[in-house]
């Protein structure tokens, strides 16, 4: 499956800005299942520096500055992506592999590169902190015996099925804390939870962000701009790798999921982020996403 996205992203100021600097995580990333073939930036007013590079977890990233005064910047990518289509039918038994405790033990004793970096993903990170509510929330689901893959998916749905998708309730800040008392929240927040209760036992998952294709009713054209950003999180088994989930949509992704970055949350992959001199009150940005099949 190949499809095209496209990105853009603007803002508009009270006053005009006479200097900003920011990072973009926007350019699709390469993994096993999804090459990015070709993808095209485009930044208004021109940047008077730009510079791609790799980040720490092998994202693709753009740091670029703006030294002429504006009073809108406007950020506009569009990429095209194949996605392997066998990731939408990948067979997997979930009730097969290690179970919970033999991935526990695995992640103490198994020296190899893999599992070391994800060590990593075990630890607390700026906006997910392990708590004694976290593990408790997730502990049913994760008993000795269960394949961990099982109780992956089985964590999935329960946040599915308790967890009401409210886009008026969380923003960017809320702590995780509140979304578990409310039971409320956006992808971004049920990725962050899954993570947290993963974390909180001992196993190492890191969160993904990405687009997902979403289609029209039968009959219907569908709408520019309908497509959205989308989180999920991934867990580590050792000695069988990183494994995708979806709470928001109670499912593993598949072709439909398109990855942009990965990190510890999502303080590691903002899609754009940065610092602006002047301006006034700061204003809510414009962001459309189009996912559009070229081949499929």
């Amino acid at each position: 499956m190949i499809y095209r996205i496209r990105h853009l992203t603007e803002y508009e100021y009270q006053q005009p800005v006479s200097l900003c600097y920011n990072l973009a995580h926007l350019q699709p990333r390469n993994t096993s299942y999804q090459n990015c073939l070709s993808s095209k930036l485009q930044i208004s007013p021109m940047p008077a520096y730009s510079r791609k590079r790799k980040d720490y977890f092998g994202n693709n990233i753009v740091h670029f500055s703006i030294e002429v005064p504006h009073r809108k910047l406007s950020v506009e990518i569009t990429s095209d992506i194949r996605i392997d289509e066998g990731r939408a039918s990948p067979e997997l038994n979930l009730d097969l592999g290690s179970t919970c405790a033999q991935a526990l033990e695995a992640l103490k004793t198994n020296q190899s590169k893999s599992t070391l970096v994800a060590r990593e993903f075990v630890l607390d990170s700026p906006m997910i902190k392990a708590m004694d509510a976290l593990r408790d929330y997730a502990a049913p689901s994760f008993t000795p015996d269960r394949p961990l893959l099982s109780a992956a998916r089985d964590l999935t749905h329960r946040i599915f099925t308790d967890f009401t998708y409210d886009p008026t309730f969380t923003t960017v800040a809320t702590p995780l804390s509140d979304v578990l008392q409310h039971r409320r929240g956006v992808c971004q927040d049920f990725a962050h939870l899954a993570i947290g209760c993963l974390r909180a036992l001992g196993y190492p998952a890191r969160y993904v962000s990405g687009y997902l294709e979403t289609l029209p009713p039968p009959g219907q054209v569908k709408m520019v701009g309908s497509d959205a950003s989308h989180a999920w999180f991934s867990l580590y088994s050792p000695e069988e790798g990183w494994f995708e989930f979806d709470p928001t949509n109670d499912n593993m992704p598949a072709e439909q999921h398109i990855t942009t970055a990965w990190g510890r949350d999502y303080s590691d992959v903002a899609p754009l982020r940065g610092v602006l001199f002047d301006g006034g009150k700061p204003q809510a940005p414009r962001v459309a996403v189009d996912v559009q099949r070229l081949e499929g």
